[in-house]
Parts: structure tokens; sequence; C-alpha cells
């Protein structure tokens, strides 16, 4: 029974074997190499922008939570200014039987102007004057105040402050208070006292809702995402609207304290705080800044932020969705290419599978190929088939002639033995000679195919480049993040139709016919390093460059680029993985005359030996196991068509240098030697 062969090692078989498989592979490698870099390049610009945009929104919202906060200051400030120069308050002044009295009417004017506490503090009753004349410099300003000095302000003040610690046992009695103190002059403008009013923020729920309303507004149609905001005494939450559990509104975390990375930055540096942040029990997108006392002191902090979980539940959302089409775009894209190469290779598969049969001495032909009587392939597979009819014509002659030649030879040396073994000798050549003239014939007929397939090869590179221009369509702007490999591909493929058209007309005996300008070299030759230094630095090559040539050439500048890649490729593979591979250019000088521009290719491998060197220009001539022997040659032939050649100086052990004299007008000649 025949051994089956598991299914991998089957497939590995066919990619290895069949130029389908092969040209599957080359054509979605591409592709894919190119949607896995714009999947890279797009998830790490989302990540980079989406995140720095969020920032920017909860920095510009803290902006406008400080700006809010000093308007309601400022609008503090001109409640009591205005307290203090409204006309009950000048009557009840000059006209005011005792200072408690007094006092108390003031007190109780703090509801009129919004204020939480307004106290009127007379000089003669004040111990520190100029403490309080300190006081007077800003307009307003936070201020922590004990329990004592809350009582004092007002009698339901301290109570209101209290701010029972969550997680830990203690109460924090001290109030956050925004504070105005206005001086009080009388006629002589002398200072009789003080008026000092404010806001407690302590259990404060107002401020901060009115704040957050104002920076995260609410709209109908609109899904935005809901902030919070909190006033903090020094680490403590004294006034916030964060909940006290994030799936559900459950309270407030008033009395909870902040994490310790923003404690030390914010609080011990008096730095702001621009960053992802754990708040309470879950993880938001936070900005913070230090609030200052009337002395510069850090007291507390205002916050400002939002939950991270929904901005991350969008991004994945939005990158799941872009996945999914790039997948499909991929799918699709492997299944047109893997149709088209089908239909592409089915006729050449058929011909070589023809071909193998004739050399196994099989009577086979090609037939019809299910395509277009104009059709390339079709016309080759006819040309084909007619040689092969031919060559069996000859041979049937060629048979039949033998056997009449026998014929003869046996008839008339049947009486003589010695003659008829003589003549036996001639049959057994003639049948050598016949066999040499079939197998001639089957030489030639190959010869003529290979030029024929090597001529087909133009048109996979048609449809991989068609490939490359449909991803450059189908990306349009964004072609962009990958338009150096896209243009790398692009300029590959113009180097394969070149070099098969190269071995076309090689094969034809006509020379290599192209377009020759005026060029300078380095840049050709800067051109080269880059299309080889990347392989070669995974092998560990140093590539070290002196380009000194001035002088400029007439040579074909694609020939010039393939021969150059050519002789760094052989200098790799003789440097076996590492080493030193030196470029160099100068002007060609003779007897003081410019004659052109040399370049020099050398490396520090294995050297080649005199006896190599007489034939390394040889057609079909190789020492590599996968070469084709026809580098060096088709250089040379390149090269001699505008009068230009390669020398070569070799030292076995030490490395070999190729040099490429190009002469500044271009002279045809006829080049075979090898120097």
């Amino acid at each position: 029974m025949p051994i089956r062969r598991p299914w991998w090692r089957k497939w590995a078989f066919r990619f290895k074997t069949m130029v389908r498989y092969r040209l599957l592979f080359l054509t979605s490698a591409p592709i894919i190499l190119t949607l896995c870099a714009l999947v890279t390049i797009t998830l790490y610009w989302s990540i980079h922008y989406t995140w720095q945009g969020a920032l920017i929104d909860v920095d510009e919202r803290l902006d406008v939570a400080e700006n809010s906060i000093q308007l309601i200051q400022s609008q503090q400030a001109y409640n009591v200014k205005a307290f203090a120069e409204s006309y009950q308050f000048r009557i009840k002044l000059a006209n005011h039987a005792s200072q408690e009295d007094f006092a108390r009417w003031v007190s109780e004017n703090k509801s009129r102007y919004q204020l939480d506490f307004l106290r009127w503090r007379s000089v003669e009753h004040l111990t520190n004057k100029l403490q309080y004349l300190n006081l007077t410099h800003k307009e307003s300003f936070f201020s922590v105040l004990s329990q004592d000095e809350l009582n004092t302000l007002d009698r339901d003040l301290a109570k209101k402050a209290e701010v029972p610690m969550l997680n830990e046992q203690g109460v924090e009695t001290r109030g956050l208070v925004s504070r105005t103190v206005v001086s009080i002059r009388d006629e002589h403008d002398h200072v009789i006292g003080f008026l000092d009013g404010g806001i407690l923020l302590n259990n404060s729920t107002q401020l901060v809702d009115q704040i957050s309303n104002l920076i995260y507004p609410k709209r109908d149609g609109f899904n935005r995402r809901v902030g919070t905001i909190t006033v903090f005494l020094d680490d403590l939450r004294v006034s916030t609207n964060v909940p006290l559990s994030s799936e559900e509104s459950a309270g407030r975390a008033i009395g909870t304290r902040v994490s310790h990375e923003v404690n030390a930055k914010v609080l011990n540096e008096g730095k702001e705080w621009l960053d992802r942040a754990y708040v309470y029990d879950a993880w938001y997108i936070t900005a913070y800044q230090p609030i200052h006392d009337q002395f510069g002191n850090v007291i507390g902090m205002l916050y400002t932020g939002y939950l991270l979980w929904p901005l991350i539940e969008t991004y994945l959302t939005n990158l799941g969705e872009i996945s999914i089409t790039i997948v499909l775009l991929l799918l699709a894209s492997g299944f047109i290419v893997h149709r088209g190469a089908r239909d592409l290779f089915k006729p050449i598969e058929r011909i070589y599978k023809v071909v193998k049969l004739v050399q196994m001495g099989q009577d086979k032909r090609i037939g019809p190929l299910g395509l277009d009587d104009q059709h390339e392939l079709t016309l080759l597979a006819k040309q084909f088939d007619k040689m092969l009819d031919l060559l069996h014509e000859r041979n049937q002659e060629i048979q039949q002639a033998a056997l009449e030649l026998e014929c003869k030879v046996h008839s008339r040396t049947a009486s003589l033995k010695d003659k008829t073994e003589e003549l036996e000798r001639h049959i057994k050549l003639l049948n050598q000679a016949r066999d040499k003239l079939v197998v001639s014939e089957k030489l030639a007929a190959l010869g003529e195919l290979t030029a024929g397939i090597a001529h087909e090869i133009n048109n996979p590179t048609a449809v991989i480049l068609g490939n490359v221009e449909l991803i450059k369509f189908e990306l349009g702007e964004e072609v962009t993040c990958v338009g150096e490999e896209v243009n790398a591909i692009m300029e590959q493929i113009d180097r394969i139709r070149n070099i098969t058209r190269s071995l076309l007309q090689y094969s034809r005996h006509g020379g290599v016919q192209d377009e020759v300008t005026w060029q300078h070299i380095n840049p050709i030759v800067d051109e080269s390093i880059t299309l080889v230094k990347t392989g070669a630095k995974k092998k560990g090559i140093v590539y070290v460059s002196k380009l000194n040539a001035k002088t400029s050439v007439e040579v074909n500048r694609n020939q010039l680029l393939q021969i150059l890649v050519n002789l760094q490729m052989n200098a790799i593979h003789a440097m076996e993985g590492k080493g030193i591979l030196t470029i160099s250019s100068e002007d060609w000088v003779e007897n003081d005359k410019s004659r052109g521009a040399i370049i020099h290719v050398e490396d520090q491998g294995c050297g080649i030996s005199e006896e190599q060197l007489k034939r390394i220009f040889s057609p079909f001539y190789t020492t590599k196991r996968d070469g084709t022997g026809l580098g060096l040659s088709v250089s040379q032939s390149i090269l001699s068509q505008t009068g230009g050649e390669i020398r070569v100086e070799s030292e076995v052990g030490k490395g070999s240098c190729f040099s490429i004299y190009l002469q500044k007008k271009a002279t045809p000649q006829l080049l075979v030697s090898n120097l």
C-alpha cells in the first residue's frame, strides 16, 4: 500500500514545488504585512491620540472648574462689599446701641447675600488688628479654620463643617472656607472694624453640582461621559459628587482620601496631576491642581474627571469593527488571488507535465488549453506541439532509414562474416548518432520552451503590480503610512520585469537594448546598498561606503542597479554571514585623462582560485548549489553594450574585489574577457 503523507507535508511540498502556491504566498505576503503594519500604526496612533485627547479634555474642564470657583469667589466678594456699602449697614453702624446687637444683626443678613457666615469684628475687641489687615489684601481667598475659629464666625458653622471619615475612625472638624474680609472705615478714614464673610465648602454639594452641570452638561440625544468634581481639604474629600459606588448612585464619597501618588505630587510638590488615578473604588481619567491659601500654602486640591472604562469600551468597540473589516478585506483579497493564480497556472502546469512525460520517453502532446487562440500560452503550446511533431517525424525517418540500411547490409554481406560484424559496428554507431540527434532536438525544443516560460513570468508580475496598485487605491490617503514599503515593492516589480526582459533578449543573442542616459553613479550605488542592506544586517554584515566619484557616465540606470545588487549578494554569500563589505567609487583616470568612473565591491569572503577566475564569466558556470551561473555572465554582457566591463581581483582565503569600469561616452564593444 502507498504511504500517505500528512496533510501539512503535502501542502509544504506544494508550496516548494508548485508555482501557483508560491505566487499565492508572494502575492498575499505584502498584503498581510501591509495590513499588519497598518493595524499596528492605527493601534498605536489611536491609543496615543485618544489618550492625549482625553487628558486635554479633562485638563480643559479643570480650567473651567477653576474659573467657575473664581467667579463664585468674585460674586462672594461683591456681596460682602455690597453689604458693607449698603445704606442700612451704614445707619446701623452709626446708631447701634451695643456691639453684640450690631454683630447679631450683621450675622442675620448672611442668607440674604448667599453666604454661610457673615461676622462683624470691631477693632476695639481685636487683640491683633494687623492679622485682619493682612486678610484684606486679597479680594477672596481660601482658608482652613479650626473648630474654635468656626464657632467664632458662626455658632452653627462648626457643626456643618464636621466630616465623618469613611473607612477609618474619626471626624474632621476643620473647615475649608472661601473668605472675604473687608475693612470698615469711619469718616476720618480710620479702620473701626472688619466684615468677615464667606462660604463653607465642607459637606457642600451645591458648589460641586453647579460646576459639574457647567462642564458636564446633560443634553437629550447625546451620550456624554458623566464627570465628577471634588474639593479636598488636604487629602480628604470634603465636597464631591463622586458616588460611593461606581455601579449605581448611592451617596457621595465625602470623607474618603485621595490616592498616595496624587497626594505626593499635588500636596507635597505643589504640582498639577494629569493622568489616570484610582478614585475611591474605580479608575478615572483625572486632573488635580492644588488649592492655596492667602499666603501661598497648599491647603487642599480641586479635582475633575470621569470614569476610564467607558472610554476603553468605546475604543475596543471601534478597534473590533476595524479588525473585522481588515480580516474580511484580507479574505476577499486572498480568494481573488487564489482564483486568479489557479486559472493562470493551470495551462503552465499542463505544459510542464507534458515536458516531463516527453523527457521520460512518452509520446504526448499539450493540445488545447481552453484559452483564447491569440493567448501567448496557447501560441507557445502550439509551437511546442509542432516541434514535437517534427521531432517525431524525424525520429520515424531515422528509424526507417536505419532499418532499410540494416536490411541492405544484411543482404549484401550475408556470406561475409567479417564484413557483417564490421557493418554491425557501423549500425551501432549510427544508432548512437541517431540517439544524440534525438537528444539534441529535444534540448533545442526545451530551450525554446524555457525562453517562452521566462517570457510568461511577466504575467504574474503584472498581477502582483495590479494588487499593489489596488492596495494603494483602497488605502487612499492612509497609504502615506506605508508609502515607502509600497514604493519599494513597485520598484522591485520593475526590477523583475527588467531582469526577465534582459534574459529573453540575452537568450535571443540580441543583446540588452535599453535607454542609456547620463547618470551620477553615487545615488545608484546608495540605492543598491539600501536594497541589500536590510537582509545583510540580519546576517551580521557591516557596510562601509566610500563614494568619491564625481564624473557622470552614460549608462542604463536599472541595469547598473541590477549588476550592483548581484555583486553585493554574491559578496554576502561569499562571506557566509559576517564580515565587512566595502563599496567605493572613484573617477577613472588614465594618462591624466578622465575616461569615466569605477565602482569597487570588496568582500572578506573565501576568495576565488585562479582556475575558477578563468570561468566565472562563462554562462551557466556556478559554484553555488542553487545558483544559475547567469549572474556574472549577464552582467558582463550588459556592460559590454555601453563599453563597460567587470574586472576582478581575488586571493583565496582573504576575499575578492569586483570593479565595474564605466565609460563617460557609451561605446558598445564585444567583451568576452575576465580580468
